[in-house]
């Protein structure tokens, strides 16, 4: 999900010119107030802050394969070409010297690539970091919610954007309610119909050759 911009700073001065009178002037003429400051506005409230990972998250219990089979977001990528995704699975290992090991084998121009990364853990049990190649670039990575053997919800973000995706252990045996609980928390987080994108649940890739394993870090 990357992009630069540059921000030029103009410093505009203002000249007040004061003019004093005597407070008991010609005609009763009054002072004019001074202007009042304007409230500082409130700050914003970073996302991930509201849905805080749940504490008794145990990382060795998500290793394995994960499904995707829906994500949430305001990626300019997905909402262009989000009609045209493919079916993606995860598989974590780990983790080792506190790094969790990602696999996630997608689809590209028909065929199969293995995007390999790695989430660091944190202190908070379920937070981890996906390191950028600057630290304003890093990906901050939850478990929101999960119960190891059927589905789990994870929140990937970076400064001002944030995806929801939902993952399952199977591709045919996450029930309804669940699925409307994963749309419920997307539009909690601005994120409605809209902006929810379905995977497919069929034809995943499986072994992959050695020319198509690349690292890299998600853009959206």
């Amino acid at each position: 999900m990357t992009g630069g911009c540059r921000c030029v700073l103009g410093v505009v001065v203002f000249l007040c010119l004061c003019l004093l009178a005597p407070t008991e002037a010609v005609g009763g003429a009054k002072s004019r107030p001074k202007p009042q400051k304007r409230p500082p506005k409130k700050p914003v409230v970073d996302p991930i802050d509201s849905t805080p990972p749940a504490q008794n998250i145990d990382i060795q219990q998500m290793t394995g394969k994960w499904y995707l089979l829906n994500t949430a977001s305001m990626c300019p990528y997905l909402i262009k070409h989000g009609t045209k995704v493919e079916p993606t699975v995860m598989t974590l290992t780990g983790p080792s010297d506190k790094i969790l090991s990602v696999s996630t084998k997608t689809r590209h121009n028909h065929q199969c690539w293995e995007i390999l990364q790695q989430y660091h853990l944190t202190s908070t049990p379920g937070k981890l970091t996906l390191k950028g190649a600057r630290p304003e670039q890093n990906t901050d990575i939850v478990v929101e919610e999960t119960d190891y053997t059927s589905y789990a919800v994870l929140f990937y973000q970076k400064p001002g954007k944030i995806t929801v995706k939902l993952y399952s252990r199977s591709v045919d045996d996450l029930s309804e309610p669940m699925l409307t609980k994963f749309e419920q928390l997307a539009e909690k987080h601005g994120m409605g119909l809209a902006y929810l994108f379905p995977f497919p649940t069929y034809s995943h890739c499986g072994d992959v050759d050695q020319d198509h394993k690349i690292n890299c870090v998600p853009t959206c």
